[in-house]
């Protein structure tokens, strides 16, 4: 049987490998303790599920959902975003229910390139963003972002060849995998660039809220200015007029709503449109009842939003406490619930092996930095989807594994 040539470019999938590895290693017998996977452990709040369950019983919930069905989640959405970040959104034409994020970054290459052009994409990134554009039949430049430019991309490197072929560029942050946040400064540049050039803007942003030490959740009308400046930003604090770019959020980390696979996009009418003729042509929408909780999520209280931030704070502090106690030097992460730590020897030119060897041996999963982009090889990333007391197990075993 032949299957078509696009198929080639999503062979080597990072969580896929670490999945068999995982089986191998429960297989022999090993307690894993998985770090090698981004889904929160932490439950949806409890106004959250009530809203959904609260939906099952009522029979009009039970059918096709088409995008007029959406308007009451596409409205809290636009006032979401109006209340964390000051710019008001228009919920019709400016406003895209997902199922997650991942929808919208790997179905905006279909809309936006052609066979052939060329994508700019971070490396190391997130797999999705590359899978995208090779279905899309574009090429992919990597925007290599290493540590001594604080892991943001030197626009200027760019080949002006590949400029003169590229229609999009896609940015992440705070940042999976490297956990790094771009200042505000950053992200007009970025504007600035793609306006010159041309290019769709694309901002995967489902991080929002995991910044620590800084201001998180909704932010009240007194405090906004004040807090706004302890945030991530939002690409539209550089593009106000919506002119060339889009954003995506997901409910899952913020809110633990992973397995409800539910985000949105916000950006220029014109991107929303192109989406929505791609997402007409895959889906529907999710089920009505778990917009319903969503809408919950983003118009109920916000302290769970705070309780989640502290709890992976916390597990931060025990995790690079603990990896430094063995020896292993890591910068302790400004955001996400990523660890993304330099291999020591003599595992630091082979992450995946590093992390098969390890969760054999230990059966402590970690996702090899290889996964992600060219430029991540050298470095593993880990998860901190465990409580401290189970983190520093781990940390035990992986000290037993390199010494």
């Amino acid at each position: 049987m032949k299957f078509a040539k696009r198929l080639d470019s999503l062979q080597f999938n990072v969580f896929a490998d670490m999945d068999r590895a995982k089986s191998l290693a429960r297989a022999a017998g090993k307690n894993v303790i998985d770090l090698s996977l981004g889904s929160s452990d932490l439950p949806a709040a409890a106004h959250i599920t009530d809203a959904i369950a609260h939906s099952l019983s009522d029979s009009k919930t039970h059918g096709y959902l088409l995008f007029n069905g959406t308007r009451n989640f596409r409205e809290a959405v636009a006032d979401w975003y109006e209340q964390k970040f000051g710019i008001s959104v228009n919920p019709e034409t400016e406003v895209l229910p997902l199922i997650g994020s991942q929808e919208g970054t790997a179905h905006m290459p279909l809309a936006v390139l052609n066979p052939g052009d060329f994508a700019l994409l971070l490396d190391p990134g997130y797999p999705s963003h590359a899978g995208g554009v090779y279905l899309a039949g574009g090429q992919i430049y990597p925007m290599p972002i290493l540590a001594e430019n604080q892991f943001l991309p030197v626009f200027e490197d760019i080949p002006m060849p590949v400029l003169a072929q590229s229609k999009m560029m896609v940015l992440s942050y705070p940042h999976n995998p490297t956990s790094a946040i771009a200042p505000l400064a950053f992200f007009e540049k970025a504007v600035t660039f793609c306006r010159q050039h041309d290019l769709v803007l694309v901002h995967d942003f489902p991080y929002v809220d995991l910044v620590f030490d800084g201001a998180v959740g909704a932010v009240p009308p007194q405090e906004r200015e004040e807090n706004r400046k302890l945030m991530a930003p939002s690409i539209f604090q550089a593009d106000r007029d919506k002119s060339v770019a889009i954003e995506f959020f997901t409910l899952s980390k913020s809110y633990s709503m992973g397995g409800f696979r539910v985000g949105y996009a916000i950006g220029n009418s014109q991107l929303i449109a192109a989406l929505r003729q791609v997402k007409a042509a895959v889906d529907f929408n999710q089920y009505a009842g778990i917009l319903n909780g969503a809408i919950s999520a983003l118009t109920g209280p916000q302290d769970t939003v705070r309780s989640s931030v502290e709890t992976f704070r916390k597990r931060r502090d025990a995790f690079v406490s603990a990896l430094q106690n063995i020896g292993w030097e890591v910068p302790v992460p400004p955001a996400t619930m990523y660890v993304w730590a330099k291999l020591p020897q003599p595992w630091a030119s082979d992450s995946v092996k590093f992390c098969t060897q390890l969760v054999e041996s230990t059966g402590v999963a970690a996702s090899p930095g290889a996964g992600f982009g060219k430029s991540g090889e050298g470095y593993v990333r880990f998860a901190l989807v465990e409580p401290p007391e189970i983190l520093t197990a781990a940390v035990s075993k992986i000290a037993e594994f390199i010494n």
